[in-house]
């Protein structure tokens, strides 16, 4: 899995967020912009930018996960 193929499955399960991906190893930084997480609390952010990981996260490629889910 690289940057861009992160970048590409974020982007899609959030159209028209700005998304940044910082990829190493299996360690990953992801900043995710979206009016979708408007009025949500920190923890539902988090779950909602983890759905489309959750295969990657199970089957080992990303080993650690963290991220910044923010309102414009």
């Amino acid at each position: 899995m690289t940057e861009s193929e992160l970048t590409q499955l974020l982007s899609e399960a959030f159209p028209g967020a700005q998304v940044s991906v910082a990829l190493e190893g299996g360690h990953v930084d992801i900043t995710v912009i979206s009016a979708e997480f408007e009025g949500l609390r920190p923890v539902a952010r988090q779950q909602r930018v983890y759905a489309p990981l959750s295969g990657l996260i199970a089957d080992g490629t990303l080993h650690a996960v963290n991220i910044s889910a923010q309102t414009p």
